[in-house]
């Protein structure tokens, strides 16, 4: 009878799955707005897909910075001293305030253009150290011909970021050099802060023909400023993040960022299962969608092309 229940018992043991070790991770981003937020969702959701889950075997921690830097610097050296098994900074100036705060926790970023130009790691394809992550460098040569598509007389595209995020510089100098080869040319209007998001958009009126604004966490947290002032003007405004055309942008060609998370949350898995950081390389994300919307565009004085509609993964009515 041992010898029969020692049997049943291992039979059971083969046919159960082996459960996932419990772990902690602790995740934060600069800001809350719909693309980061969307991330972080993604990311849960790819630890759960690999036996991860809440309340079970996982604790998730997340923080946000509420917009300050000085905050994420905080959140970060927190998150050092706790010691999760992995930390994940969702956006530049949060992945900057994590890596600075330790060389021993295995960091994730995700959301971050320029891994590079923020010196998050020094090479991409083998990254060294505890650090790896997920690049959303923006198809910018695309967003202009989307622009020049909808807008075949434009000439001028006003630029609206923040002046103090390393990943809106870098893509500053992208967007300069793409719109020389388009025969465009770009002029600048810089916030710091989502209070002068208004007035920077403000800015620009009159003299660009189109607002184009990047994966810039702190104007998109403060994107309804910027497209009262497109509607009041009769100014086109196009971003590089889907989540804003809902929030009155008239289109953008870019990442699903809950599928950016995902792609994040799988990087971290491997990590979990013993893989090591700094032998990851950092990934582009796969993908991009283009999201439309007509009413906005109505509302600056635009009709959309059918051949952009008819193409377009969403259309907001």
């Amino acid at each position: 009878m041992r010898a029969l229940l020692l049997a049943l018992a291992a039979t059971v043991a083969i046919s159960l799955p082996a459960r996932a070790e419990d772990v902690t991770v602790a995740v934060t981003a600069i800001v809350e707005h719909p693309a980061l937020d969307a991330a972080r969702d993604g990311v849960k959701e790819a630890l759960a897909a690999a036996g991860y889950k809440e309340g079970e075997n996982l604790t998730f921690i997340y923080q946000s910075a509420q917009g300050n830097p000085a905050t994420a610097a905080q959140i970060a050296r927190q998150f050092a001293g706790e010691g999760p098994n992995v930390i994940v900074p969702i956006s530049t100036p949060s992945a900057q305030a994590v890596v600075s705060s330790t060389r021993d926790i295995p960091v994730v970023f995700t959301a971050v253009s320029d891994p590079l130009g923020a010196q998050l790691v020094k090479d991409m394809d083998k990254p060294g150290g505890n650090v790896t992550g997920l690049s959303d460098m923006s198809p910018v040569a695309e967003h202009l011909a989307l622009i020049k598509e909808i807008l075949p007389n434009a000439k001028t595209i006003g630029y609206l970021y923040n002046s103090g995020e390393a990943n809106s510089v870098s893509l500053l100098a992208v967007l300069k050099s793409e719109a020389e080869k388009a025969g465009l040319t770009v002029v600048e209007s810089a916030a710091t802060k989502s209070a002068e998001v208004q007035g920077a958009a403000r800015a620009l009126v009159g003299r660009a023909d189109a607002i184009y604004i990047p994966t810039d966490n702190t104007i998109i947290s403060a994107l309804e400023g910027a497209v009262a002032v497109a509607e009041e003007g009769k100014l086109p405004l196009f971003t590089a993040d889907t989540d804003s055309v809902s929030r009155g942008a008239i289109a953008a060609l870019g990442f699903n960022y809950k599928d950016v998370g995902k792609q994040t949350g799988e990087i971290v898995v491997r990590i979990l299962k013993g893989e090591n950081p700094g032998d990851i390389p950092v990934k582009v994300a796969a993908g991009t969608d283009l999201v439309v919307n007509k009413a906005a565009a109505a509302k600056m004085g635009v009709t959309l092309p059918e051949a952009v509609v008819g193409r377009a993964t969403h259309v907001i009515e």
